[in-house]
């Protein structure tokens, strides 16, 4: 079932669902003549809110060890304000690309393509407008066990610079067990790359400081290493012995000084692409209990620890520094579209590109 809002309606819409299973629904602005809404689900234990604006995840409220409800990702105040000021991505869909791709360029049947270059000589997350800055046509849905919004956008031919028109349904669902789902189903009319994921910013102790003292687990046993603009050098890097091996729990403080700078790189999930939904990290913080647990189908995940981010104005009026967050960026892996021997990133027509993401939220005491 399928609930729409009228163009011109402007107050709140609280929708029922199963058991405490419950929507918020309100317009709040428009963007480029489309209406924006900011949306609330809430299964009695947790809040997940959203906007069809670049299909942001704008918060994660979630009880620590003791109940206490605190907000888990980094956020503007306002919904309205990630028109001009969303920079880092936060909670973001970001597309046709996610990650980098080298030199803006790639071919594909022979044809090569230049895209927009927004990082140097490369493209990073799409270009200069990527889905993260779309307003998504919306809809929002109720299943048995979860409630959540479709959001649909259609990337015009040579948007960015890319071939083809692809149609994107990006479903967001908040499910009566306290997970987040994610998924992205794209169609193109010529053959194209695609490769999606949503850029939130996590922080288990309520973004009260930096993220040094949660401990992280990722399951990949290599890296893809990278050279001059971050962008892989072909290789694929086994991490044991190293300061990228998350293979075990670790502190990321000590992790963080034995490397000597920030992660931002891409962790091998799987060697080719598949359709199988698996356990890629953990993440927990000892002090307040909050543990989250990443699934996706992708073949790799971008580590990345909020480098960048530096006095930066955030939500409830706290002001965003290095490290405070870390980034779980399932995707394909960065720049497969000039790497030969990475997974595959194209779809044709005919085909459908499906991306699965699921953050699983749990407490331990």
């Amino acid at each position: 079932m399928t609930i729409s809002l009228s163009s011109g309606q402007t107050k709140s819409t609280v929708i029922q669902e199963a058991a405490s299973l419950t929507i918020k629904a309100e317009k709040v602005d428009s963007w480029q003549g489309k209406d924006v809404f900011h949306y609330v689900l809430d299964n009695g234990e947790m809040q997940v809110e959203m906007t069809n604006f670049g299909g942001i995840i704008s918060r994660i409220i979630v009880p620590d060890k003791n109940g206490k409800l605190e907000n888990v990702v980094l956020a503007l105040e306002e919904i309205p304000d990630y028109f001009t000021k969303n920079g880092p991505y936060l909670g973001a869909a970001v597309g046709r690309y996610a990650n980098r791709i080298g030199g803006a360029a790639f071919t594909l049947e022979g044809e090569t393509y230049q895209v927009t270059k927004n990082n140097g000589e490369n493209t990073l997350h799409g270009g200069k407008e990527g889905f993260g800055v779309k307003v998504w046509e919306p809809e929002v849905y109720k299943k048995e066990d979860a409630v959540g919004v479709k959001m649909t956008y259609l990337s015009v031919d040579g948007e960015e610079g890319f071939p083809g028109n692809l149609e994107t349904i990006l479903y967001m669902e908040l499910t009566a067990d306290n997970e987040l789902k994610l998924r992205f189903e794209s169609t193109t009319d010529k053959k194209t790359i695609v490769n999606l994921t949503n850029h939130s910013y996590f922080n288990l102790n309520g973004i009260n400081g930096d993220v040094r003292d949660h401990e992280l687990q990722i399951f990949a046993d290599a890296i893809t290493p990278t050279g001059s603009g971050q962008i892989p050098t072909g290789e694929i890097k086994p991490v044991s012995g190293t300061a990228f091996d998350f293979q075990t729990p670790k502190n990321l403080g000590t992790q963080l000084d034995a490397l000597g700078e920030g992660f931002d790189h891409n962790y091998v999930t799987k060697r080719a692409n598949s359709s199988e939904l698996k356990k890629i990290a953990i993440v927990k913080h000892p002090a307040s209990g909050r543990v989250m647990s990443v699934f996706s189908t992708a073949p790799g995940v971008q580590l990345y620890t909020a480098n960048h981010v530096r006095n930066f104005a955030g939500a409830d009026g706290k002001t965003y520094q290095p490290h405070w967050a870390l980034c779980l960026e399932p995707e394909g892996w960065p720049d497969s579209p000039n790497k030969p021997s990475f997974p595959s990133t194209s779809l044709a027509p005919g085909e459908k590109y499906v991306h699965e993401i699921v953050y699983e939220f749990d407490t331990e005491y």
